[in-house]
Parts: C-alpha cells; sequence; structure tokens
C-alpha cells in the first residue's frame, strides 16, 4: 500500500452557526490556491458543501462509499483548480442507522481514504454532522488532526467542552492520537465578548488555536447562495483575507501564542 501523504482533518463542532461549512469550503479554496492539492469530503448529510461550491448534492457521493463499497475515485468531482470535492449523496443519513459490520462500521471512511487516491493529496478535510453519531466515529478514526471552530460567544465554549470529551473517547477507540487545532470565526473584533472568549480559549488551549480570527463578514455568508467560495465571489474582502491567512497558519503551523 502506498504511503499516506495527506493531511487528514475533520472540521467538526456540535454546536451549529460556528461557520464549520464555511470554514471547511473557503479554507480548501484558500489552501489549493496557495499551491496544495485538495480534497474535500461532505460527511453531512444536509449536503451543503456541495451547494456552497455550485454543485448538485443529489449524485453518487460518500453515501454510495459507506453503503454500498463504491470507491471515492470513481465519484469525485474537479470542483477548482486544485480542489476536488466527493459530494455526501442523498442517503448519507441512512448510514447512521446501519447496524451490519460490527466494529468496523466506524472505520469504512478510513479504509476507502487508503483505498483511493487522496491519500497522496496535501490535504483532505472532511465536514462532519453537528453530531457524534456513526458518522462522526468515521471522521475522526479516519482524520490525523481535529479542527473545531469557535464563535465568539460563551455557548461555544460549551460546545468546545463537549467536543473535547468527543476527541478523548475517539482517541482510545482509535488507537491514535488526534492533534487538536481550534480558529476563532465569527468574530465581530469590536466586542468585548468576543475578546474575553478568544482569550479564554488562549488560555485552556496553548498552542492550539491558530493565529487568524476570521471576522463577521457579509460576503462570507452570501456566497453559498451563488454556489461560489470567497473567492469566487468577493476575493478583495476581509473574508478572502482572512481564509488565505488562515491557510498559512494551517500550513506553517502557526498559532495565536507564538
Amino acid at each position: 500500500m502506498v504511503q499516506n501523504t495527506a493531511r487528514i482533518m475533520a472540521i467538526m463542532n456540535q454546536k451549529g452557526g460556528v461557520g464549520k461549512t464555511t470554514t471547511t469550503v473557503n479554507l480548501g479554496h484558500a489552501l489549493a490556491r496557495s499551491g496544495q492539492k485538495v480534497a474535500l469530503l461532505d460527511l453531512d448529510p444536509q449536503g451543503q458543501v456541495a451547494t456552497s461550491l455550485g454543485f448538485d448534492n443529489n449524485q453518487p457521493g460518500l453515501d454510495t462509499v459507506l453503503l454500498d463499497g463504491a470507491t471515492i475515485d470513481d465519484i469525485k468531482i474537479r470542483a477548482r483548480d486544485g480542489l476536488d470535492l466527493i459530494v455526501a449523496g442523498t442517503r448519507l443519513n441512512e448510514f447512521e442507522h446501519t447496524s451490519q459490520g460490527g466494529i468496523q462500521r466506524g472505520h469504512r471512511l478510513r479504509e476507502a481514504l487508503q483505498q483511493s487516491s487522496l491519500n497522496q493529496y496535501d490535504y483532505v478535510l472532511i465536514d462532519c454532522p453537528p453530531s457524534s453519531g456513526l458518522l462522526g466515529v468515521n471522521a475522526m478514526f479516519a482524520a490525523g488532526e481535529l479542527l473545531i471552530p469557535v464563535s465568539g460567544d460563551y455557548l461555544s465554549l460549551q460546545g468546545l467542552s463537549r467536543m473535547i470529551q468527543i476527541l478523548k473517547r475517539a482517541e482510545e477507540l482509535a488507537g491514535h492520537r488526534i492533534k487538536l487545532w481550534l480558529v476563532s470565526t465569527r468574530m465581530q473584533m469590536r466586542r468585548k465578548l468576543t475578546e474575553e472568549v478568544r482569550n479564554r480559549i488562549l488560555k485552556y488551549f496553548p498552542g492550539r488555536v491558530f493565529f487568524t480570527p476570521v471576522r463577521e463578514n457579509v460576503a462570507l455568508a452570501e456566497c453559498p447562495s451563488f454556489g461560489k467560495t470567497i473567492f469566487d465571489y468577493r476575493k478583495n474582502s476581509p473574508g478572502a483575507e482572512d481564509y488565505l491567512s488562515l491557510a498559512q497558519d494551517v500550513m506553517s503551523g502557526r498559532t495565536a501564542d507564538g
């Protein structure tokens, strides 16, 4: 088997509204624009990664991989230069209710990735569902890194605590360490609360919070409805600037505390 060289990152948070899919899509495109070979996997049954990139989720996707044993290379789509997409597919939610296969059910995505060309990419970003069910387990077992978007409000801190519990349990079951990263998203920089939340996260997770905070930005909210990333839609916006900077953080390991 060819040695895996890809950095596989699960992007996950059980709290909604923190910019999980926004980060998957725009960080992925930013990495591709920085010369990296990137694949995006939509493991959320809502299928919003496809929509955000201007593609139809109503085609074979990860649902056929996990339910039928299809190969990833047969269903991947070229989304942008250097950026490939594997959509969720309309049947992905059925996998949560799969009862056959025992513990191996948790390893289907990892095995499918190992048998694909994606393990020779630079980055594989997995957009995860907002739950810790079987789909989330597959993401954690496949990934070497976990990226948690955290928005600038106190409810995000509660969600983060839950995510750390899930991470520790996943590491026990998977038998390997999963490197933790956090990114501050939807940041309203003039609000005192935003600063307080970020400072608290920096205190509790030294060396794990990426340097770049992603600011709240109207263009970031608008672009998915046009099937565009922030770079397609408004490449000179603060959102584009932040995600390009975040891509540099990811590639270099640059964090807010050095």
